[in-house]
Formats: C-alpha cells, sequence, structure tokens
C-alpha cells in the first residue's frame, strides 16, 4: 500500500511539475528551461533533501546518479520541447506510456514474467498510445473540438518515454544506502550539461549576429517552481522503487498526465475528440493492471 501510495503522489507531482515545465518552455527554449529546472532541484536537494535524508556517498551511487543524469537531461529537454508544442493533454500521455513500456520491456528480457493480466494491460497500452496520438481523419462527433499534435511532437514525446524509462531502469539500480546521494549526483550532472548547452548555443548565436533572447520573468518562476516540484517527486520515486518492484512504481508513475491534463483543461482550456478520451481512459487502466500484475 505505501508503494502505491508514494508512486501515485509521485505522478501528480510529476504532472504539476511538467505544466509549468512546459508553460515555460512556450516562453523560453526548452532546453533553458530544462537548464532552470534541473538547477533549481539541485538547490533543492542539497539544501533541503541532504542534510533531512543523507545517505552513503560510495563510486556506484555517483556513477549511476550521473547516467541517471544523462537520461534525465534527454527526457526532461524532450518532453518541454514537446509539451511547448502541444496539445499537452496529448503528448503528456503518450509520453508517460512509452516511459512504462521500457522498464517493462527490460523486466521481461531480463527474465521477470507477467500474468495473463499483465500481457493484455500491455496489448491496451499500445492501442491507447494510437488513440492518444492521432486523431482520425474527416468531421463529426469524434473529432469535433479535437486538438491535433504534429508528428514532431508525437516523435518527441516518445524519446522522452524512451529516455524516463531509461532513467527509471538506472534508478532502481543505485545502492539501498545510498539515500539521496544519487538525485545529487542527478540534478548536478543534468545542470552540467543543459548549461553546457545554453552557453554553446548562446555563442553560435552571438557569432551570428543573432539577437539573444530575453528571458522572461513568468517563465522564469514558472521552471523554478516546475524544478522544485520535479526534485520532489524524483525523490518519491527514489524510495518509491526501494520500497517495491521497478515495474509497479513505473507504471503509477507513468499516470502523471492526470496532474497535466486537469491544469491544461482549467488553465488553458484543451479540448480533446471523444476517441483521445478513449485513449485515456484506456492508458489510465492499462496502468492499472500493470500494477495488479
Amino acid at each position: 500500500m505505501l508503494t502505491v501510495i508514494v508512486g501515485l503522489t509521485s505522478a501528480l507531482v510529476y504532472g504539476a511539475a511538467d505544466f509549468l515545465g512546459g508553460l515555460a518552455a512556450k516562453r523560453l527554449s526548452a532546453i533553458t528551461v530544462t537548464a532552470i529546472v534541473a538547477l533549481s532541484g539541485l538547490v533543492v536537494v542539497v539544501v533541503v533533501g541532504l542534510p533531512i535524508v543523507g545517505g552513503v556517498w560510495s563510486p556506484e551511487a555517483v556513477l549511476l546518479g550521473a547516467l541517471s543524469g544523462v537520461a534525465g537531461a534527454v527526457a526532461i529537454g524532450l518532453l518541454y520541447a514537446c509539451l511547448a508544442i502541444g496539445p499537452m493533454s496529448i503528448l503528456s500521455p503518450l509520453t508517460a506510456v512509452v516511459s512504462a513500456i521500457v522498464p517493462l520491456t527490460i523486466g521481461l528480457l531480463g527474465g521477470e514474467r507477467l500474468g495473463t493480466l499483465g500481457y493484455i494491460a500491455l496489448g491496451l497500452a499500445l492501442v491507447a498510445i494510437v488513440l492518444v496520438g492521432f486523431t482520425p481523419p474527416g468531421r463529426g462527433e469524434l473529432v469535433r473540438n479535437a486538438v491535433k499534435p504534429s508528428l514532431t511532437g508525437v516523435l518527441m514525446a516518445v524519446g522522452s518515454g524512451t529516455a524516463i524509462g531509461i532513467f527509471l531502469i538506472i534508478i532502481d539500480e543505485t545502492p539501498d544506502d545510498s539515500g539521496i546521494v544519487p538525485l545529487v549526483a542527478n540534478r548536478a550532472t543534468n545542470s552540467a550539461i543543459m548549461f553546457t548547452l545554453v552557453g554553446v548555443l548562446a555563442l553560435i548565436a552571438s557569432r551570428r549576429g543573432k539577437p539573444r533572447g530575453s528571458v522572461v520573468p513568468t517563465a522564469l518562476w514558472l521552471a523554478i517552481a516546475g524544478g522544485v516540484l520535479d526534485a520532489a517527486a524524483n525523490t518519491g520515486l527514489l524510495f518509491g522503487v526501494r520500497l517495491g518492484e521497478l515495474s509497479v512504481i513505473a507504471v503509477l508513475t507513468a499516470l502523471y498526465p492526470a496532474g497535466t491534463i486537469i491544469l491544461a483543461a482549467i488553465v488553458l482550456k484543451e479540448r480533446i475528440a471523444v476517441l483521445q478520451y478513449v485513449g485515456l481512459v484506456l492508458a489510465i487502466v492499462a496502468g492499472a493492471m500493470l500494477a495488479l500484475a
């Protein structure tokens, strides 16, 4: 039960963090937003998490944390980029389903076996990806008022989901006594990568004579808030995989689009087609079935 509570709580916090990051990426570049999120998350983990939780510093914990930081940089960068393109209510669930399938696939290849319910759930998840990611052609009630994702957005969402799955796999391998140390290494590596990219792109732009984009204060605070929430969700995820099975936590946290969709519907007034609603429901059902399996 505790694993389920941790997983679901982390999912909701992830959803809110992604919504804020996606909004910030509409005003700043996705790379800049990812860098700010990483740095603000690092500050939270070092200033708040490390003194309270602590952990044993070991080469394995630092190395795995750094590797997860690389995967996280790719995942969050692509995620914020696709959410900025939109629609959030479609691309966020697509990313989530893929992020759940990746750890499950690795587990199955490694010898884990699912029951009949689990395999049915995987089939439903694949159907959900198709329904959520694409809008059928034509007119009528099924597609009226539908928001249509672009191919670029869909590909970014799939790439982000894959990277998130890899992040989960790496985090699951961290030593149990390492506490929050892997997250410190994660955020430090993530920050270094993203700010290096920001510097390189700024240098290229200046040499080409292109004006530098101004930092919008609202977007900056949105990114910082997203980083704080993302760090909190990552902390929950870290302890979740130590409490229970990776497959269960992966699927539970993959329900994070619920938070993103709710906020997108309230704030952005996004609307989706009936078939896309069916896809969202199937994704949630598949997640619940995988958790039970």
